[in-house]
């Protein structure tokens, strides 16, 4: 009977560690890396779109004030931010994939940066999609535009710097 109860014991044992450890995986990672006091609004057109499971990211480049070019570095190459979502599967059933946000979409999304200055962020608010070939008009953005798709019941959110 004693052989059966340390039996019993390391089983209970064996479960909780392994619920223990569990736990860290689940919480995949912190938001610790983002500017939670600064929000940034953009207009951009997709370059690419990242179906990663655990984080789906599109790249864009962020259109100009005019909304008639996207903004340029020093050397005339477009800047390219990201923008890190929730996962593929739960991006999907909003309507957001690699299909439906091919290169050259414009659209608007909220994002709180990256501390460390890197041009990503992780999405706050709403997402819009502008009609394609119709971008907004200078200074607005996509919510702005007759026939956009939301995605989400979200607005896009205020500056907040």
């Amino acid at each position: 009977m004693n052989t059966k109860l340390k039996a019993g014991g390391a089983l209970a044992a064996t479960i909780g560690a392994a619920v223990l450890l569990a736990v860290p995986v689940q919480a995949h990672h912190s938001f610790a890396m983002y500017d939670l006091s600064e929000t940034k609004v953009f207009t951009g057109v997709v370059t690419r779109v990242d179906p990663a499971p655990n984080h789906l990211q599109i790249f864009f480049a962020p259109m100009n004030a005019e909304r008639t070019n996207v903004q340029r570095d020093a050397d005339g190459e477009p800047v390219v931010w990201a923008v890190e979502m929730a996962g593929s599967a739960a991006m999907a059933r909003q309507g957001v994939s690699v299909n439906s946000f091919p290169p050259g979409t414009v659209f608007s999304v909220g994002l709180h940066p990256l501390r460390n200055g890197e041009p990503a962020g992780a999405r706050e608010g709403g997402l819009f999609k502008c009609p394609e070939r119709t971008p907004p008009s200078p200074g607005m953005h996509c919510d702005s535009v007759g026939g956009s798709v939301s995605i989400g019941d979200e607005p896009l959110p205020e500056i907040v710097e």
